[in-house]
């Protein structure tokens, strides 16, 4: 690792330039890490190398000697993002015995998944990713709040970031945030907004209006009340129709089921089928066109209480949410792979849009940051990217490392972009004011726009 400042860059390989390798080196070219990106694919090779400031490398990353073209045997970290698991475990394996440091491996197939702990134990790989999993976990804690765009959690559950649409039927709109308190006595905070095409953290003087989007911290039970409070009603979700049988639909459905919700799947193909009701006999999967209108009324889609379309065609899922939201009024949830549709739920009639590729990146980011503070223990603990990957939510936990243990929020001269959204201690969800201290074993949710942090000191002025 090299030295830059306080902490440390790193020499990162990225092996496989598809939608999610390309994804991370963005994300990691960003944070100004030293990068390079292998594929057998030459296209995809320059087309990134041309995009951003990295090295390419064309060949198999299963080779040994590709990898030491790549300087595996000098590289911090090396990321195996291929289409295929088992060429992104043996790269990984290789990569480690050649001396790179810490390996990361997506690996999709549920049968590799349940040996996430051997691979890591066992075989030393840092982390086993699975963006479809970790699709499915982003649908799950939206169902279990369907009022709200997207909920995010930190502090292990203990505090929540719920996305939230501002429209007519709410009490919010030409509401002042510092008299809020005047519609709910909910124990929230609006830590940022989207208002068009600009992004916001706001003060006390924001007038809220329709057709921003909100992004409020809290507790499950005071997001709740404040739902409750503003008109906005919360049912619960008990029956879900999905549309297409992928990986994410399988472990969706497995979670979703354990809950006590009842799920069907159409899926088309029929030895995907065959596998979903061997592998799932709890549910019911249907073996049908999903975009055939006749077929989802006469599988009762009037009579869900969610739509769920995870195609491998983001268009026929923004048209089949579309059609779910306007014809039946359902929550809907779409799976997008082009990050430039994600940004259409501010004007499409959508509730929520999934994105596994950034689902994954987020969690590499913050690994990597991580690992390049020297102060290991006061690091980023949990990172999501909001409002399109605009404004970071961090969580951190306060270690004696901290310059302004004790101090209060009133005492601290904050980076600007900055906010303090939420701190848990102990039992209890904490909104912060400016009597607020920072104590020793916090969880600080942080809300930044322009700072990469790296460690909770960052947020103040040196």
């Amino acid at each position: 690792m090299n030295v830059l400042g306080r902490y440390l860059w790193m020499k990162i390989i990225i092996l496989g330039a598809g939608k999610v390798g390309k994804t991370l080196t963005q994300y990691m070219a960003n944070e100004d890490h030293d990068i390079i990106v292998i594929d057998q694919n030459a296209t995809k090779v320059n087309d990134v190398v041309n995009q951003y400031d990295v090295i390419g490398v064309v060949g198999n990353g299963g080779s040994y000697d590709i990898l030491m073209e790549a300087n595996a045997d000098e590289a911090d970290l090396i990321i195996c993002v291929t289409a295929s698991d088992e060429l992104n475990i043996l790269a990984g394996l290789m990569a480690k015995r050649m001396g790179t440091k810490h390996t990361i491996a997506r690996v999709r197939n549920p049968d590799y998944s349940k040996q996430r702990d051997f691979m890591r134990n066992q075989l030393g790989f840092s982390l086993i990713i699975n963006p479809e999993l970790e699709a499915a976990n982003e649908i799950r804690r939206t169902l279990s709040f369907p009022s709200a765009v997207k909920v995010e959690t930190f502090a292990r559950g203990k505090v929540e970031l719920a996305e939230f649409n501002v429209d007519e039927s709410t009490q919010l709109n030409n509401i002042q945030l510092s008299k809020l308190n005047n519609i709910s006595k909910a124990n929230i905070l609006v830590c940022a907004v989207s208002r068009d095409d600009e992004v916001i953290i706001p003060d006390g003087n924001y007038v809220i209006k329709t057709g921003d989007h909100l992004y409020i911290t809290g507790s499950h039970r005071d997001l709740t009340r404040f739902c409750l409070d503003i008109g906005i009603i919360t049912k619960q979700i008990k029956k879900v129709m999905i549309i297409g049988g992928g990986k994410i639909a399988f472990y969706l459905a497995k979670q979703l089921s354990v809950l006590g919700m009842r799920v069907k799947i159409i899926e088309n193909n029929t030895e995907h089928c065959k596998v979903l009701a061997k592998k799932l006999p709890f549910i019911t999967v249907i073996n049908a066109d999903g975009s055939d209108e006749e077929i989802l009324v006469e599988e009762g889609i009037e009579n869900i209480d969610a739509f769920l379309a995870l195609t491998g065609l983001d268009e026929e899922n923004l048209i089949l949410s579309l059609y779910a939201k306007k014809m039946y009024h359902k929550k809907t949830v779409a799976k997008v792979t082009r990050m430039n549709y994600a940004g259409l739920v501010n004007s499409l009639n959508v509730d929520t849009i999934i994105s596994p590729k950034s689902a994954i990146a987020a969690q590499i980011v913050r690994y990597v940051r991580a690992k390049v503070n020297k102060d290991d223990d006061s690091s980023v603990k949990t990172l999501y990217k909001i409002v399109n990957g605009e404004i970071e939510a961090s969580e951190f936990v306060v270690t004696n490392k901290i310059s302004f243990l004790g101090k209060t929020l009133n005492e601290l001269k904050l980076k600007n972009h900055i906010l303090v959204a939420a701190i848990s201690r102990g039992n209890e969800m904490i909104v912060p004011k400016g009597g607020t201290t920072i104590e020793l074993g916090d969880h600080v949710i942080i809300i930044s726009r322009d700072e990469k942090l790296r460690t909770l000191n960052d947020i103040i002025r040196r």
